[in-house]
């Protein structure tokens, strides 16, 4: 019997992570049979890349075996999914009918177009990050995914636009050269300078609280009528953020590659995610899910970043209760009947809502048409476990005339920016931000002094706060003296923290 066996290396995703994939091709005789089989198990994506590699090859001029062809996807029992594999699988075939040299060099991955073209996948950074840890130096992929994976040091990235420039990289290396690292620096400056805080006008408290929360990585709900400017100091937060390490960047590239969102010939994130889904979103599109393999949803393309949800009491109530587990685990687990996989989902949660229905409960200028019913009914869609666990509670009043038209401008971006850093600097160097202090080290590192004591417990008594809530407000006052530059916590910290957990008390209460 006449046979010809030839291997390739590919990977697959699975969460955010790769996993080397074998590709393995035997084309024999077998009599009258002409089939092709495709074992390992794939899906169903894998099973249709018969037909489209065989299109492939025969309109690249190269041909396809007059017999029967068996490709192995191993390991075995791993379930294979998604168009990756067409690249490697095409570069198989052709090494079994001896039009390819080796490919023990490179990790492929790639899909196929019918006219031999290569279109992007997702993952491809993923796909890379592994190829590194296997000790691969070579990792062909499509040109449009190039950028994002040729950020992984040591590692040889081909960008190639078609079957036939992959097999020319084979056999004649050299004639393509690998892509340099892009540069994310740009991308960073270009967001701090697009939206600024010394744009809005008046809420000083308001910015002050967000500065509270960025510089210890505090979640945050505003409440206040509609256009007092919400969304609008919502959606400068992300600038006043520290920069993202290296580490940060490549994790949330990752992310955002495996989900597919990451922009055309993109490289490195320079800058920190900023979701904000709509009410209708499913439990699925937050959390993460899907038929298959399950893909990240909106709390882990946030990670490193800001999620925020705005008009709060509008998304159904079972999603809402779903945030819970990533506020406190900073991740997603996902269990399906054959796998279970991670997401990371390490956000600051900034969640915005009016007061009432008609949104002028407690204004002093609009009068509320609301129904004392209809109003606890509006609120009680926020359950008591989730407030507990977002840090600041802050009233957004609507702005009065005379700050709107005021020359005077607040404090910018870049100021807040730079007491944001500071304060982090010292977290830094206690080992956690003061968001995630774990409880056997609050007292640690949250010391108060007599009078702080004595403030913190008058709170407390009066106002009923649960443990996990004393917890939150040692961790924000621990936040508020760093920003002064203070080791010890003082009472004047402590009543700012206190204030911030007060508003629940007056709509909720």
């Amino acid at each position: 019997m006449d046979m010809s066996l030839f291997r390739t290396r590919s990977a697959a995703v699975f969460g955010i992570e790769g996993r080397p994939v074998d590709i393995e091709v035997d084309i024999y005789h077998a009599g009258m049979i002409r089939e092709v089989v495709v074992v390992g198990m794939p899906d169903t994506a894998v099973k249709e890349s018969r037909e489209r590699i065989k299109s492939a090859l025969m309109n690249s001029g190269f041909g396809f075996p007059n017999k029967s062809v068996t490709i192995n996807l191993a390991p075995a029992n791993v379930r294979k999914e998604g168009a990756g594999f067409d690249l490697p699988v095409a570069m198989a075939i052709l090494g079994a009918m001896g039009a390819v040299c080796g490919c023990g060099d490179h990790l492929l991955a790639g899909e196929l177009s019918l006219d031999g073209g290569l279109r992007p996948i997702r993952g491809a950074l993923s796909i890379a990050v592994c190829a590194q840890r296997q000790g691969i130096k070579s990792l062909i992929v499509p040109r449009e995914n190039a950028a994002e994976a040729a950020v992984v040091e040591g590692l040889s990235v081909y960008g190639l636009s078609s079957l036939a420039e992959a097999v020319a990289l084979v056999n004649k290396p050299g004639v393509f050269a690998p892509l340099a690292p892009t540069n994310c620096e740009a991308a960073r400056l270009a967001q701090e300078a697009a939206l600024d805080f010394i744009d809005v006008r008046g809420q000083a408290a308001t910015k002050r609280a967000l500065e509270v929360a960025a510089a210890g990585g505090h979640n945050v709900l505003m409440v206040g009528p509609p256009g007092s400017g919400k969304t609008m100091l919502a959606k400068r937060l992300a600038g006043i953020l520290p920069p993202l390490s290296f580490a940060e960047a490549l994790e949330t590239t990752q992310v955002h590659s495996v989900a597919g969102v990451l922009a055309k010939g993109a490289g490195l994130m320079g800058t920190r995610p900023f979701r904000s889904p709509h009410h209708t979103i499913s439990d699925a599109g937050l959390l993460g899910g899907g038929p298959n393999m399950p893909r990240p949803g909106e709390v882990s393309l946030a990670h490193h970043g800001v999620l925020f949800l705005d008009e709060l009491p509008e998304f159904p109530r079972n999603v809402l209760e779903l945030l819970r587990q990533p506020l406190e685990e900073r991740s997603v687990t996902i269990a399906r009947a054959q796998m279970t996989l991670s997401f990371p989902a390490n956000f600051m949660l900034v969640a915005a809502m009016n007061p009432c229905k008609c949104g002028f409960h407690g204004d002093p200028t609009r009068e509320c048409r609301c129904t004392g019913t209809q109003i606890s009914q509006y609120l009680g869609k926020i359950s008591g476990p989730l407030l507990d666990r977002i840090d600041l509670h802050v009233e957004v009043p609507a702005v009065p005339f005379q700050e709107l038209r005021t020359k005077a401008a607040g404090a910018s971006s870049a100021q807040m920016r730079e007491r944001v850093l500071a304060a982090r600097e010292l977290q830094s160097a206690r080992g956690f931000i003061n968001a995630e202090i774990p409880s056997s080290q609050i007292r640690r590192i949250c010391p108060l002094d007599d009078s702080g004591e004595r403030t913190l417990e008058l709170a407390v008594r009066r106002m009923g706060f649960s443990a996990r809530a004393h917890d939150r407000i040692l961790k924000v006052a621990r936040t508020i003296a760093d920003l002064a530059k203070s080791e010890d916590i003082a009472a004047k910290h402590v009543a700012e923290a206190v204030q911030y957990r007060s508003l629940d008390r007056s709509y909720w209460g």
